[in-house]
């Protein structure tokens, strides 16, 4: 399904592999990038859902989210139990896409082109530390601008101020970054509204570039224990997240996978 106007990207631009009824792009990061930049390109808006364990529950559990993942041109598989379920299912085309690294991977091949970022999000002087630190990485990293949202609900006419500032800034590229679910609902609510422009919803990828949250060492993203080292350093916030939730995913995937075999 296509915008009135075709003017937005609103179905998967990748074949996809279902997982517990969320379309899950089978994709790569380079894969990945250059989708974005052929929709830059091409003047069509669109928007990008980096999702993992937590998110894919979250869309199982509120049928609207699961609504937003379907409209989505691309969804990254974070994480790597999504991988992992891909692969079984004989779908080797697919590889980890965390925000984090797609922020990287963007921002550094968008410097030839000269494609404008915007950044919407992130804890107040968090946005700026991040752009003073992709800037010192691609010296030839175009800033369009930023917002920090407040915590609360913008109201109707603080929503129009910023939108219209992210219009008039000429960003090519929203990297939003307010946590899921808020980033979903925001970049579904926003993507007809920024003409030609891509959004992302990266979450936790502003801290970790502008260094407020310490990234797992290499080794441990290799064995697939990123998640680990993010309980250890965010307990209280992230602990229902892995202890609670990614168990639910196993057993909605092995009760899926039994239905299918009887």
């Amino acid at each position: 399904m296509t915008s009135a106007d075709g003017s937005v990207i609103d179905y998967p631009v990748f074949p996809t592999v279902d997982i517990l009824g969320v379309p899950v792009s089978r994709t790569t990061i380079p894969a990945a990038v250059a989708a974005i930049f052929s929709a830059i390109r091409s003047g069509k808006s669109q928007y990008v859902c980096v999702r993992d364990v937590h998110g894919i529950m979250h869309a199982v559990e509120h049928p609207e989210m699961m609504e937003i993942q379907r409209r989505a041109a691309i969804v990254t598989p974070d994480g790597m139990p999504l991988v992992i379920v891909a692969r079984r299912r004989g779908y080797n085309d697919i590889e980890r896409v965390c925000g984090a690294d797609l922020m990287e991977a963007v921002c550094a091949a968008s410097q030839a082109p000269g494609f404008k970022h915007f950044f919407y999000g992130g804890k107040e002087g968090v946005a700026e530390l991040l752009i003073e630190r992709l800037r010192a990485r691609y010296p030839g990293l175009q800033v369009a601008g930023h917002y920090c949202p407040p915590f609360r609900s913008l109201t109707t006419a603080e929503d129009k101020a910023a939108t219209a500032m992210i219009r008039a800034s000429g960003a090519d590229i929203v990297w939003v970054g307010i946590s899921t679910p808020k980033q979903e609902y925001w970049m579904r609510d926003h993507v007809s509204q920024l003409p030609g422009v891509t959004l992302l919803g990266v979450g936790a990828a502003f801290d970790f570039h502008a260094g407020i949250i310490k990234r797992a060492p290499v080794i441990m993203r290799r064995l697939s224990l990123e998640w680990l080292h993010r309980l250890g350093s965010e307990p209280r916030r992230l602990w229902r997240r892995y202890l609670i939730m990614a168990p639910k995913f196993v057993w909605h995937v092995l009760r899926e996978k039994s239905s299918e075999t009887r």
